[in-house]
């Protein structure tokens, strides 16, 4: 289920950013308190739930968002959008409490100064260039004249969009919508940015502009909940990470720190050597591994151990001891997406 696209251009001062806390996972049993929802530095959910009639869109939320990239991972329909519309105020939960920054959607003329909405929809007045389009938002914010041509020109320019500026958006391909969508999500100096699929239909290198630009951003001590299925772009740009699934987190946290508390998943370890049978003799000699799979070209293996600390120190103990080129070692399964199905798999047999 989509819900209704709107775009609210805000504005407020940065704040001075906190030092990161340490990553902690989440699951919507586990709860964050009442006193936490006044914070001024986090977005914090407490017991949200969203239906939208007898249809389930969020429930049981209990989150605390910090300052820096948040990366929001689900298929679609996993509750993502109601997620990234509660957030922005277009939603008001049907249980429990949030607030972002201190303010809640209780107060939406508050609440919107501090929240820009990037969606991954078109939603333009017919005729307007994309001068126009930022310009006009600004002033009905209540902007003088002055003020909102310098901060147009200026988002403009942060997406690197002034040589198409007096052209219609109606004209533009698919990738400089999406910038023109950024560029009026950030026009009003947000300190929250809720961005649904902000990487879509970019080309590589626009795309790296816009990842290096979400750097920019974040340095400056801002909160952006990223939401994209490029999930290896996710790993890349994100502190910390959001798992939901039907409308329930399943975890969050640093994607490090989420995999660690999976108890009991081996971890997946690819090795690329020159005598992989040896290798791998050794290794379950020693009781180091799990399992085994050779690679297709004879020089390397796919190996699992339940124990990645004790595994790698007995690793390199062998390799001492061999008589082996190893040319590479590197975790295959540390990244978001095979994190994500290994705890959906998990929640679904749980379920």
């Amino acid at each position: 289920m989509n819900d209704p696209v709107v775009s609210t251009p805000s504005a407020v001062a940065a704040a001075d950013r906190p030092e990161p806390a340490a990553a902690e996972v989440l699951t919507s049993q586990k709860g964050v308190g009442e006193a936490a929802l006044g914070r001024q530095d986090r977005i914090v959910f407490s017991g949200v739930s969203r239906f939208y009639g007898e249809v389930l869109g969020v429930n049981r939320v209990h989150l605390s968002i910090p300052p820096g990239i948040t990366g929001l991972v689900g298929p679609n329909g996993s509750g993502k959008t109601t997620l990234m519309n509660l957030t922005t105020g277009l939603l008001q939960p049907t249980r429990g409490r949030m607030t972002v920054l201190g303010e809640t959607p209780e107060r939406p003329e508050r609440m919107f100064r501090l929240v820009g909405y990037c969606s991954q929809y078109d939603s333009f007045p017919k005729g307007l260039t994309g001068y126009q389009f930022i310009y006009s938002l600004l002033r009905v914010h209540g902007f003088p004249h002055g003020e909102a041509d310098k901060m147009t020109w200026r988002a403009l320019e942060r997406v690197k969009l002034t040589d198409a500026a007096r052209r219609r958006v109606a004209g533009y391909s698919k990738g400089m919508r999406q910038r023109v969508r950024l560029a009026q999500a950030l026009a009003h100096d947000p300190q929250v940015m809720v961005l649904d699929e902000p990487l879509n239909g970019l080309d590589p290198m626009a795309r790296a502009e816009v990842i290096a630009l979400f750097r920019e951003l974040r340095d400056e001590g801002r909160f952006l909940l990223v939401s994209s299925h490029i999930l290896h772009e996710l790993d890349v740009i994100s502190d910390q990470v959001i798992f939901i699934h039907s409308g329930y987190i399943v975890a969050e946290g640093e994607i490090e720190g989420v995999r660690d508390e999976i108890q009991e998943r081996p971890t997946q370890v690819m090795i690329r050597c020159d005598d992989p049978r040896q290798v791998a003799a050794k290794l379950f000699a020693e009781g180091l591994l799990a399992g085994a799979h050779l690679h297709a070209d004879d020089q390397g293996l796919l190996v699992s151990t339940k124990n990645a600390d004790r595994f790698f120190l007995g690793l390199n103990q062998a390799v001492v001891d061999g008589d082996w080129r190893i040319e590479s070692v590197a975790l295959a399964d540390a990244d978001v997406g095979s994190v994500y199905d290994y705890l959906i798999g998990e929640e679904g047999q749980a379920r």
